[in-house]
């Protein structure tokens, strides 16, 4: 969807475990459909940056502070080169649980780790402004009294610190409406609630 909307490719990093399109439960093997008559969205394994098992915490924030010796050697090694004058957007899907969100490999990534990163980050002057959006159970738990308020940092979350992420019994996970490619999506414009 980035791409689509004019983003570089050079700008995006990728992590992702990589198993939907080919799992054996998938009955359109080769591609994720994210919603019933949806289109598919899988981008292929090679536009995949980081997959299976390194896709760790670790790996994570070592990306996303732009470590790139750090990442020589896994995977693509491609990292958030950001400056004071880039705005930088993270997206994150997984489990979560109070002051913690899970990944596919390494396990957990602790609030407090995450907190520490975004702070160095903001020492470093890394970005000019950035948005980080969580989708776990918990999620807020990872900010919530934690990001301190001078960062220009704005970290949204679908949960509260102490609820889950909004799955019910008999509803399916799906990506939240402003995330799903449409031809009306524009990352320009500001959009409200209405």
């Amino acid at each position: 969807m980035l791409k689509e909307h004019g983003y570089p490719a050079d700008h995006i990093v990728t992590m992702a475990y990589d198993d939907i399109a080919s799992s054996s439960q998938n009955p359109v093997k080769g591609n994720v459909i994210n919603h019933v008559d949806g289109p598919n969205v899988y981008p292929g394994s090679d536009a995949i940056d980081y997959k299976g098992s390194q896709v760790t915490p670790a790996n994570f924030l070592k990306v996303l502070q732009g470590d790139k010796l750090a990442m020589k050697g896994i995977g693509s090694g491609k990292v958030i080169e950001s400056t004071s004058e880039d705005k930088v957007f993270v997206f994150f899907s997984d489990h979560g649980a109070p002051g913690i969100i899970a990944f596919p490999s390494g396990g957990y990534l602790h609030a407090s780790d995450l907190i520490a990163a975004l702070k160095k980050m903001n020492d470093n002057q890394q970005y000019k402004e950035m948005v980080l959006y969580i989708e776990a159970c918990e999620s807020g738990s990872m900010f919530s009294g934690l990001l301190p308020e001078n960062t220009k940092i704005y970290a949204t979350t679908r949960a509260t610190p102490l609820s889950p992420a909004g799955l019910a019994i008999g509803m399916l996970p799906a990506m939240p409406t402003w995330v799903t490619p449409t031809p009306l999506t524009s990352l320009r414009i500001p959009t409200r609630p209405t």
